[in-house]
């Protein structure tokens, strides 16, 4: 008769292997998938341009450039020293986008793997006047990459951002900021108006990021630094006491998302450690929930993506460890 201690290492034993043949399977037939779309340089195309070619660009690619600005005005902007100061200093940054082009062919991969109708957008590298609230966009059969908004966190661009916001602006978040624009467009996700409903649409979304990206690490997907998702982990039994005892979880205070869900320096929990926390942790709570759902119900991606805010908190059966 096999002792229960051992009999409990050799089902942990078994599960692993399959958990790891399983995945080994996935990133075979992942690896496999073909890829059509085109990666283009464009920032280096534009900056490094003359009147002649200005207009094979023009011609090329109409829809970045507004009628609205004359030939004239478009040689001035890429003339203008600050403009070529910009470019400067990002091409140093990027003399090579292999890493980049590479991680673009492989997030599509994924998402193809999971969605097999999607097509993976014609994606262009810019630069953008450092426009930080649109460092990413994604429109259905296009994908922008302004790599002016992912300098490093202390490059000398940044110094009149917040550090909370320009931790952000790396090399490393390109991926994370692309996948996320892909998944709020390519997948609808509703959201009530309650402050579980808002931390569970995160959460899914930040379900799937994590999916997409298989080996980012977590605290780039949440995009908080390591030291705040430890500080997560290690109170995440305190702060669920802390929203169930203030009764926030079917609140539909707006104030809430402001203190828990959206982009800050820390959360505010009125307490004397806020400090310590990250912005957004609501984000964090979301995700355990939508973990703990797709763990404890055998439910497909799509599923998890449709069933409503009460039923999947109910079947998560979500509890924070000790």
């Amino acid at each position: 008769m096999i002792p229960h201690m051992t009999k409990t290492i050799l089902i942990t034993i078994l599960t692993l292997s399959v958990l790891l043949s399983c995945k080994d399977q996935r990133e075979k037939e992942i690896s496999k998938i073909k890829l059509e779309y085109d990666f283009i340089e464009f920032h280096k195309d534009f900056f490094l341009a003359n009147e002649e070619k200005l207009l094979v660009l023009k011609k090329k690619f109409p829809y970045l450039f507004p009628s609205a600005l004359t030939n004239k005005e478009w040689l001035d902007k890429i003339n203008d020293p600050d403009e070529q100061i910009l470019f400067k200093i990002t091409d140093s940054v990027y003399p090579n986008l292999k890493i980049i082009h590479d991680q673009t062919d492989k997030l599509y991969k994924y998402i193809k793997y999971y969605n097999p109708t999607f097509s993976p957008p014609k994606t262009f590298t810019l630069i953008n006047g450092l426009d930080y609230e649109t460092p990413i966009i994604y429109a259905d059969s296009l994908a922008f990459i302004s790599l002016d908004m992912f300098l490093g966190a202390d490059s000398e661009v940044y110094n009149n951002f917040p550090k909370y916001i320009s931790s952000n602006f790396t090399q490393d978040n390109i991926i994370v900021d692309l996948a996320k624009k892909i998944i709020q467009k390519e997948y609808v996700i509703h959201r009530d108006q309650s402050f579980i409903g808002s931390m569970i649409y995160f959460g899914k979304q930040l379900y799937l990021a994590e999916l997409f990206l298989p080996d980012v690490k977590e605290n780039l997907i949440l995009g908080i630094p390591q030291s705040k998702l430890t500080w997560s982990i290690e109170n995440e039994s305190e702060i669920w006491k802390y929203f169930i005892s203030h009764e926030m979880l079917f609140s539909t205070n707006q104030s809430l998302n402001k203190r828990f869900i959206d982009l800050a320096p820390f959360s505010k929990f009125y307490l004397g450690n806020d400090r310590e926390s990250p912005g957004g942790i609501g984000n964090f709570i979301g995700l355990q929930i939508v973990r703990s759902y797709m763990k404890n119900n055998s439910v497909s991606i799509d599923k998890m993506i449709k069933t409503n805010t009460d039923i999947l908190f109910k079947n998560s059966k979500y509890k924070p460890t000790k």
